[in-house]
Protein backbone atom coordinates (compact mmCIF):
# COMPACT_ATOMS: atom_id res chain seq x y z
CA UNK A 1 0.00 0.00 0.00
CA UNK A 2 1.58 3.31 -0.95
CA UNK A 3 1.43 5.66 1.73
CA UNK A 4 0.34 9.58 1.57
CA UNK A 5 4.38 11.04 1.31
CA UNK A 6 4.89 8.20 -1.55
CA UNK A 7 1.54 9.57 -3.09
CA UNK A 8 2.43 12.93 -2.87
CA UNK A 9 5.98 12.21 -4.68
CA UNK A 10 4.57 10.79 -7.49
CA UNK A 11 1.99 13.51 -7.67
CA UNK A 12 4.75 16.18 -8.47
CA UNK A 13 6.55 13.49 -10.65
CA UNK A 14 3.35 13.21 -12.68
CA UNK A 15 2.93 17.10 -12.94
CA UNK A 16 6.66 17.17 -13.78
CA UNK A 17 6.49 14.66 -16.70
CA UNK A 18 3.12 16.39 -18.21
CA UNK A 19 4.85 19.58 -18.38
CA UNK A 20 7.87 18.05 -19.71
CA UNK A 21 5.26 16.93 -22.35
CA UNK A 22 3.60 20.11 -23.24
CA UNK A 23 6.94 22.11 -23.50
CA UNK A 24 8.05 19.51 -25.88
CA UNK A 25 5.05 19.78 -27.81
CA UNK A 26 5.55 23.12 -27.84
CA UNK A 27 8.95 23.00 -29.33
CA UNK A 28 7.50 21.71 -32.09
CA UNK A 29 6.70 24.91 -33.93
CA UNK A 30 7.13 28.20 -32.14
CA UNK A 31 6.56 30.29 -34.33
CA UNK A 32 10.13 31.40 -35.12
CA UNK A 33 11.81 28.49 -36.46
CA UNK A 34 13.35 28.60 -39.78
CA UNK A 35 12.62 25.28 -41.79
CA UNK A 36 15.85 23.00 -42.76
CA UNK A 37 18.11 24.52 -45.55
CA UNK A 38 17.11 22.09 -48.48
CA UNK A 39 19.37 21.69 -52.00
CA UNK A 40 18.25 22.30 -55.17
CA UNK A 41 17.95 19.78 -58.04
CA UNK A 42 17.74 22.70 -60.51
CA UNK A 43 18.36 26.74 -60.17
CA UNK A 44 15.35 27.49 -58.35
CA UNK A 45 13.46 24.11 -57.70
CA UNK A 46 14.53 22.52 -54.39
CA UNK A 47 15.00 18.97 -54.04
CA UNK A 48 11.67 16.64 -53.65
CA UNK A 49 10.37 14.71 -51.11
CA UNK A 50 10.51 11.20 -52.73
CA UNK A 51 12.84 9.39 -54.83
CA UNK A 52 12.28 9.03 -58.10
CA UNK A 53 11.59 4.84 -57.84
CA UNK A 54 9.21 5.78 -54.70
CA UNK A 55 7.04 8.31 -57.22
CA UNK A 56 3.79 6.68 -58.50
CA UNK A 57 4.17 5.85 -62.20
CA UNK A 58 1.67 7.86 -64.43
CA UNK A 59 2.57 5.60 -67.30
CA UNK A 60 1.24 2.67 -65.25
CA UNK A 61 -1.23 4.13 -63.91
CA UNK A 62 -3.21 6.59 -66.62
CA UNK A 63 -4.71 5.39 -70.14
CA UNK A 64 -3.36 6.26 -73.10
CA UNK A 65 -4.38 9.48 -74.45
CA UNK A 66 -7.75 10.14 -76.83
CA UNK A 67 -7.03 8.35 -79.72
CA UNK A 68 -7.79 10.61 -83.08
CA UNK A 69 -11.72 10.10 -83.98
CA UNK A 70 -12.68 8.66 -80.52
CA UNK A 71 -15.47 10.68 -78.50
CA UNK A 72 -13.04 11.64 -76.29
CA UNK A 73 -10.68 13.35 -78.47
CA UNK A 74 -13.90 15.67 -79.87
CA UNK A 75 -14.16 16.79 -76.28
CA UNK A 76 -10.49 17.83 -76.10
CA UNK A 77 -10.66 19.65 -79.84
CA UNK A 78 -14.43 21.16 -78.47
CA UNK A 79 -13.37 22.07 -75.25
CA UNK A 80 -9.99 23.72 -76.97
CA UNK A 81 -11.77 25.87 -79.23
CA UNK A 82 -13.85 27.33 -76.78
CA UNK A 83 -11.36 28.59 -75.05
CA UNK A 84 -10.30 30.33 -77.37
CA UNK A 85 -13.06 32.71 -76.34
CA UNK A 86 -10.86 34.30 -73.36
CA UNK A 87 -8.02 35.12 -75.39
CA UNK A 88 -6.86 38.73 -74.20
CA UNK A 89 -8.90 38.80 -71.41
CA UNK A 90 -8.17 38.78 -67.86
CA UNK A 91 -9.32 35.00 -67.40
CA UNK A 92 -6.23 34.76 -70.02
CA UNK A 93 -3.84 36.65 -67.84
CA UNK A 94 -4.52 34.45 -65.13
CA UNK A 95 -3.34 31.76 -67.18
CA UNK A 96 -0.20 33.71 -67.77
CA UNK A 97 -0.10 33.79 -63.99
CA UNK A 98 -0.20 30.84 -63.78
CA UNK A 99 1.84 29.46 -65.99
CA UNK A 100 4.68 30.46 -64.29
CA UNK A 101 5.41 27.66 -61.33
CA UNK A 102 8.99 29.71 -60.13
CA UNK A 103 9.15 31.54 -56.56
CA UNK A 104 8.24 33.16 -54.92
CA UNK A 105 5.54 33.78 -57.80
CA UNK A 106 4.03 30.31 -57.83
CA UNK A 107 3.61 30.60 -53.64
CA UNK A 108 0.95 33.38 -54.53
CA UNK A 109 -1.65 31.27 -56.65
CA UNK A 110 -3.64 30.25 -53.57
CA UNK A 111 -3.21 32.78 -51.52
CA UNK A 112 -6.27 34.24 -51.81
CA UNK A 113 -8.33 30.57 -51.38
CA UNK A 114 -6.65 30.10 -48.80
CA UNK A 115 -7.17 33.70 -47.07
CA UNK A 116 -3.59 34.36 -46.20
CA UNK A 117 -0.22 34.72 -47.18
CA UNK A 118 2.22 32.07 -49.00
CA UNK A 119 5.80 33.79 -48.50
CA UNK A 120 9.21 32.92 -47.45
CA UNK A 121 9.03 35.74 -44.81
CA UNK A 122 5.70 35.00 -43.57
CA UNK A 123 5.22 31.24 -43.97
CA UNK A 124 8.29 29.88 -44.23
CA UNK A 125 7.42 25.89 -43.36
CA UNK A 126 4.50 26.49 -45.88
CA UNK A 127 6.54 28.54 -48.50
CA UNK A 128 9.29 25.60 -48.80
CA UNK A 129 6.52 22.69 -48.64
CA UNK A 130 5.27 24.06 -51.67
CA UNK A 131 7.97 24.21 -53.20
CA UNK A 132 9.54 20.57 -52.36
CA UNK A 133 5.78 19.00 -53.33
CA UNK A 134 6.02 20.59 -56.67
CA UNK A 135 9.12 18.54 -57.69
CA UNK A 136 7.40 15.37 -56.66
CA UNK A 137 4.52 16.59 -58.65
CA UNK A 138 6.25 17.54 -61.63
CA UNK A 139 7.93 13.98 -61.72
CA UNK A 140 4.93 12.40 -61.18
CA UNK A 141 3.65 12.65 -65.08
CA UNK A 142 7.28 12.46 -66.65
CA UNK A 143 6.82 8.60 -67.52
CA UNK A 144 3.30 8.76 -69.32
CA UNK A 145 4.80 12.20 -71.19
CA UNK A 146 8.01 10.52 -72.24
CA UNK A 147 6.30 7.53 -73.44
CA UNK A 148 3.34 8.96 -75.35
CA UNK A 149 4.80 12.56 -76.29
CA UNK A 150 1.52 13.61 -77.31
CA UNK A 151 1.20 16.91 -79.51
CA UNK A 152 0.01 19.71 -77.53
CA UNK A 153 -3.27 21.55 -78.99
CA UNK A 154 -1.05 24.99 -80.25
CA UNK A 155 0.59 22.98 -82.57
CA UNK A 156 -2.16 21.10 -83.83
CA UNK A 157 -4.44 24.07 -84.08
CA UNK A 158 -1.86 26.86 -85.03
CA UNK A 159 -3.91 29.14 -82.49
CA UNK A 160 -2.06 31.14 -79.77
CA UNK A 161 -0.51 30.44 -76.66
CA UNK A 162 -0.60 32.26 -73.22
CA UNK A 163 3.31 31.94 -72.58
CA UNK A 164 4.90 32.11 -76.54
CA UNK A 165 8.08 32.38 -74.90
CA UNK A 166 8.15 29.13 -73.73
CA UNK A 167 7.14 27.45 -77.56
CA UNK A 168 9.97 25.58 -79.06
CA UNK A 169 10.52 23.94 -75.58
CA UNK A 170 6.66 22.52 -75.53
CA UNK A 171 7.32 21.54 -78.85
CA UNK A 172 9.60 18.86 -77.16
CA UNK A 173 7.35 18.00 -74.26
CA UNK A 174 4.83 16.14 -74.36
CA UNK A 175 1.48 17.32 -73.39
CA UNK A 176 -0.15 13.98 -71.42
CA UNK A 177 -0.97 14.13 -68.57
CA UNK A 178 -0.34 18.32 -67.65
CA UNK A 179 2.24 18.48 -65.39
CA UNK A 180 1.07 22.17 -64.06
CA UNK A 181 -2.26 20.65 -63.20
CA UNK A 182 -0.78 17.75 -61.29
CA UNK A 183 1.19 20.85 -59.47
CA UNK A 184 -2.21 22.81 -59.23
CA UNK A 185 -4.52 19.88 -58.02
CA UNK A 186 -1.41 17.92 -55.56
CA UNK A 187 -0.84 21.58 -54.15
CA UNK A 188 -4.71 22.34 -53.35
CA UNK A 189 -4.93 18.76 -51.82
CA UNK A 190 -2.41 19.67 -49.52
CA UNK A 191 -3.61 22.91 -48.57
CA UNK A 192 -7.14 21.77 -48.09
CA UNK A 193 -5.81 19.36 -45.35
CA UNK A 194 -3.89 22.59 -44.01
CA UNK A 195 -6.60 24.71 -43.76
CA UNK A 196 -9.79 22.36 -43.78
CA UNK A 197 -12.49 25.68 -43.74
CA UNK A 198 -11.45 26.76 -46.92
CA UNK A 199 -11.79 23.18 -48.33
CA UNK A 200 -14.51 24.47 -51.27
CA UNK A 201 -12.28 27.34 -52.16
CA UNK A 202 -8.93 25.92 -52.32
CA UNK A 203 -10.45 22.91 -54.44
CA UNK A 204 -12.57 25.24 -56.84
CA UNK A 205 -8.72 26.90 -57.19
CA UNK A 206 -7.14 23.77 -58.10
CA UNK A 207 -9.20 22.72 -60.86
CA UNK A 208 -9.11 26.36 -62.50
CA UNK A 209 -5.21 26.44 -62.19
CA UNK A 210 -5.64 23.19 -64.20
CA UNK A 211 -8.17 24.84 -66.43
CA UNK A 212 -5.70 27.91 -67.28
CA UNK A 213 -4.24 25.40 -68.94
CA UNK A 214 -6.62 24.85 -71.64
CA UNK A 215 -6.86 28.00 -71.36
CA UNK A 216 -3.13 28.65 -72.40
CA UNK A 217 -4.11 26.57 -75.41
CA UNK A 218 -1.27 24.33 -74.52
CA UNK A 219 -2.94 21.79 -73.17
CA UNK A 220 -5.81 19.20 -74.02
CA UNK A 221 -8.60 18.80 -71.39
CA UNK A 222 -7.88 15.26 -71.10
CA UNK A 223 -4.30 16.35 -69.97
CA UNK A 224 -5.63 18.41 -67.58
CA UNK A 225 -7.98 15.16 -65.78
CA UNK A 226 -5.45 13.13 -65.64
CA UNK A 227 -2.79 15.49 -64.21
CA UNK A 228 -5.12 15.48 -61.54
CA UNK A 229 -5.28 12.34 -61.27
CA UNK A 230 -1.51 11.30 -60.66
CA UNK A 231 -1.35 14.08 -58.76
CA UNK A 232 -3.58 12.15 -55.80
CA UNK A 233 -1.51 9.57 -56.03
CA UNK A 234 1.46 11.34 -55.35
CA UNK A 235 -0.21 13.30 -52.50
CA UNK A 236 -1.00 10.61 -51.04
CA UNK A 237 2.39 8.81 -51.36
CA UNK A 238 3.98 12.05 -49.96
CA UNK A 239 1.73 10.94 -46.67
CA UNK A 240 3.84 7.95 -46.12
CA UNK A 241 7.22 9.84 -46.23
CA UNK A 242 7.98 11.15 -42.60
CA UNK A 243 9.79 14.17 -43.48
CA UNK A 244 6.42 16.13 -45.59
CA UNK A 245 4.29 14.75 -42.58
CA UNK A 246 6.93 17.09 -40.14
CA UNK A 247 6.27 20.02 -42.66
CA UNK A 248 2.93 19.80 -43.13
CA UNK A 249 2.32 19.79 -39.09
CA UNK A 250 5.15 22.85 -38.97
CA UNK A 251 3.12 24.80 -41.98
CA UNK A 252 -0.32 24.12 -40.27
CA UNK A 253 0.95 25.81 -37.26
CA UNK A 254 2.51 28.30 -39.22
CA UNK A 255 -0.84 29.33 -41.08
CA UNK A 256 -2.76 29.25 -37.46
CA UNK A 257 -0.27 31.71 -36.20
CA UNK A 258 -0.26 33.80 -39.42
CA UNK A 259 -3.83 34.01 -38.77
CA UNK A 260 -3.93 34.65 -35.57
CA UNK A 261 -1.80 37.61 -36.39
CA UNK A 262 -3.96 38.55 -38.86
CA UNK A 263 -1.89 38.41 -42.46
CA UNK A 264 -4.00 39.26 -45.54
CA UNK A 265 -3.25 37.46 -49.11
CA UNK A 266 -0.60 38.57 -51.08
CA UNK A 267 -2.67 38.96 -54.34
CA UNK A 268 -5.57 40.92 -55.63
CA UNK A 269 -8.29 38.67 -54.60
CA UNK A 270 -11.14 40.86 -56.60
CA UNK A 271 -9.65 40.73 -59.69
CA UNK A 272 -8.51 37.24 -59.42
CA UNK A 273 -12.05 36.37 -58.51
CA UNK A 274 -13.41 38.51 -61.81
CA UNK A 275 -10.86 36.87 -64.01
CA UNK A 276 -12.24 33.38 -62.92
CA UNK A 277 -15.41 34.71 -63.30
CA UNK A 278 -15.30 35.10 -66.86
CA UNK A 279 -15.35 31.67 -68.67
CA UNK A 280 -17.01 29.65 -70.91
CA UNK A 281 -17.69 25.93 -69.51
CA UNK A 282 -14.45 23.62 -70.27
CA UNK A 283 -16.26 20.87 -69.42
CA UNK A 284 -19.45 19.38 -70.47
Amino acid sequence: MMNVTERGGWRRLLLVLVSVVVMAGCACYDGRSKPAAVSEIHPGFLEGYLSPNEIPSSLALVPPPPAEGSAAFALDEEISQKSFALRDTPRWLLAVSDANLTFPHAAGAFSCALNAPITEEDTPHLYKLLRRSLTDLGRSTGTAKDHYKRMRPFARNKEPMCTPDDKAALEKNGSYPSGHTAAGWGWALILSEISPEQTNAILARGLSFGESRNVCNVHWHSDVVQGRLIAAGTVARLHADPAFCADLDAARAELAAARNKGMKPTRDCSAEAAALAIKPSLAQ
